[in-house]
């Protein structure tokens, strides 16, 4: 049994400092602590049980409590975004931000709602957009995909169809991640070029959405909402999974998921916070103010 995560910062936190082929950066940055991690070889991807890619951690005062500074907060993970994003100077790109998970389940219901937030506008003609004086904006296509269990089809299957039908420049995809520590719980952004395996960080791996598989380059973003309680105890109490297993507690017997109080708030302040920070890092022709305004 492993401690389940989706977040490699997570799993860096278990290594030493120098690992051949992991290039790890940190920054403070108003109020938040920017961690980029970049692994660059086989060695470095086997060491953090990651594909080759850059990770980029954002970690945030806790969007549940009294949650303030947001637009420095949204504009400092705009701008990692649009670091990572390919060939963003190209206002021609068409990009397509895809929401996962299942809105019936609040923990998993980051991805759908955050596309509540996302400004649609690969319909509008450029007739239109010149005549309500947005002509620089980037085109954008939206969609949420649901679940396997309610589709009978795979989200990758879903987009990889979208992909071959509307041709975009790339894939924005968004989801809730899990954790393996309680003080990453809803207050930390993930954003990495490597693609996503949904529901990997739950033990539930699925059909991947990266680069390979989709055709095009792959953005995933996310916030974990979840920790494994087998993780969680091992977290809490600092030992290794092998001696929770040893002591044959009751817990490991069952396949539990831990997810805050509050997880209700948090899902509706950060797909709001996540959605508005990829319409800045897409439309960076407009001013946040304009673009809050677009989406009342």
């Amino acid at each position: 049994m492993i401690l389940r995560t989706d977040l490699a910062l997570d799993i860096k936190d278990t290594k030493s400092d120098f690992i051949d082929g992991i290039e790890y950066h940190k920054d403070i940055k108003d109020n938040c602590i920017i961690t980029r991690i970049n692994i660059t070889n086989q060695n470095g991807s086997k060491e953090l049980q990651k594909p080759i890619g850059r990770y980029i951690t954002i970690e945030l005062p806790s969007l549940t409590d009294n949650f303030v500074d947001t637009d420095n907060i949204l504009y400092n993970i705009s701008s990692e975004i649009k670091s990572i994003l390919p060939d963003n100077e190209n206002k021609n790109n068409m990009a397509l931000v895809v929401g996962l998970g299942n809105e019936e389940i609040t923990p998993d219901a980051l991805g759908v709602r955050c596309m509540d937030f996302i400004l649609a506008t690969r319909h509008l003609s450029k007739e239109l957009s010149k005549s309500i004086g947005l002509d620089k904006l980037r085109p954008v296509a939206v969609f949420s995909t649901s679940v396997l269990g309610k589709t009978g089809i795979e989200s990758g299957e879903i987009i990889l169809s979208i992909i071959k039908k509307i041709n975009p420049s790339y894939l924005i995809v968004v989801d809730a991640l899990a954790t393996r520590k309680l003080s990453r719980l809803g207050c930390t952004v993930q954003i990495s070029d490597s693609g996503i395996s949904p529901g990997a960080g739950v033990g539930n791996n699925r059909f991947k959405i990266n680069k390979d598989n989709m055709g095009i380059p792959v953005i995933s973003i996310g916030i974990p909402t979840v920790v494994d309680a087998n993780t969680l105890i091992c977290d809490l109490l600092n030992m290794d999974i092998s001696n929770i297993i040893s002591k044959k507690s009751e817990i490991i017997s069952k396949n539990m998921i831990v997810t805050p109080k509050e997880i209700d708030l948090l899902i509706q302040r950060a797909s709001k916070l996540i959605g508005m920070a990829i319409n800045c890092a897409l439309q960076t022709e407009y001013s946040l103010d304009l673009l809050k305004s677009l989406m009342a």
